[in-house]
Order: C-alpha cells, then structure tokens, then sequence
C-alpha cells in the first residue's frame, strides 16, 4: 500500500513527504521529479515547449507507473487530481492524503522556495498571488472528491503536519 500525498504546490507535499518517508523507512518518489528525469525536461520546459496538455499526459503516464509500486510515499502533482483516471490509480495501490493550506500560506511558501518560485512554470497569465487564488478554488472540489484524509498545513511545520498524519 503507498501513501500519496496530493494538493496546491507549497502545502508541504515533497517536504513533508520526505519526512514521512524517512520515519517509516519506505521510498519517497516525487511524480514531478520523475517525470524531469524520465523525459529530461523540466516541468516549466515541459510546460513551455510542449504544452499543458502533453505534459498532462506524461503525468498520467508516469502516474499509472507509480501506481503498481508498493510501499512508497509519493507525492502527485499539483494537477494530477484534474483526471479521474490518475485518481483512480493513485487510489489502486494507495491511501491519498490531501495536504491543504491557505492562499496566503502557499504564496509565502512559494516565494520563499526557489525551485517552485523559478522552476514551476505559471499556469495562467495572472501574477503569482492571483494564480494561486483562482487555481486552489477551481481545484478545490478535485482534491476533495480524491482524498480519503485532509491535513491543513497552514501555518503548520513540516514536523506538525507529520505527527498529525
């Protein structure tokens, strides 16, 4: 059985996921870091020269891989949820936990981590603030209807978070 670890960027899903991998001495797999190495671009790459679309289905792909694993903690993409079929092969194999936070919990986070800051590409054309805004309401219901646990990670560390799943 995995535990997958699902949510905004910036709630805590590859830190406190490594954490969680740690304790209980199991792997830690991040999709997003997978996918980078399985096709040798990075997401904002992925984003820039080949489109959301494609890179959604890389990522259903490279879910569907992970999904057949066993006893890993793995931490979906921020818009893995956008598809029932990852949804559903998350769930095959795995108990999803939905690690949530505020909107301006995730935009300090997001500032103050550089590889999400530079390296995440933007997915609409607002700025930062408003973009986190408008995607965590239109993903809300996506994470909900997935989840079998919700942790809030507002304002929360890492180490809170862990004890609390």
């Amino acid at each position: 059985m995995n535990i997958v670890l699902i949510g905004f960027r910036g709630t805590g899903k590859t830190t406190v996921g490594k954490r969680l991998a740690e304790k209980l001495n199991l792997e830690f797999i991040d999709a997003d870091d997978f996918i980078e190495r399985k096709y040798g671009f990075s997401i904002s790459e992925l984003f820039q020269t080949k489109g959301e679309s494609l890179f959604r289905l890389l990522e259903s792909d490279v879910i569907n891989e992970l999904s057949k694993l066993d006893s890993r903690i793995i931490a979906a993409g921020g818009g893995a949820v956008l598809k029932y079929k990852n949804i559903k092969n998350l769930k095959r194999h795995g108990i999803i936990i939905l690690l949530e936070a505020d909107g301006d919990t995730v935009y300090q986070r997001i500032q103050a981590d550089d590889k999400t800051k530079t390296q995440r590409p933007k997915l609409t054309g607002n700025e930062l603030y408003r973009e986190i805004k408008e995607l965590m309401e239109f993903r809300k219901s996506y994470y909900q209807r997935a989840a079998d646990y919700t942790v809030n990670t507002t304002n929360k560390s890492a180490d809170t978070t862990l004890e609390e799943i």
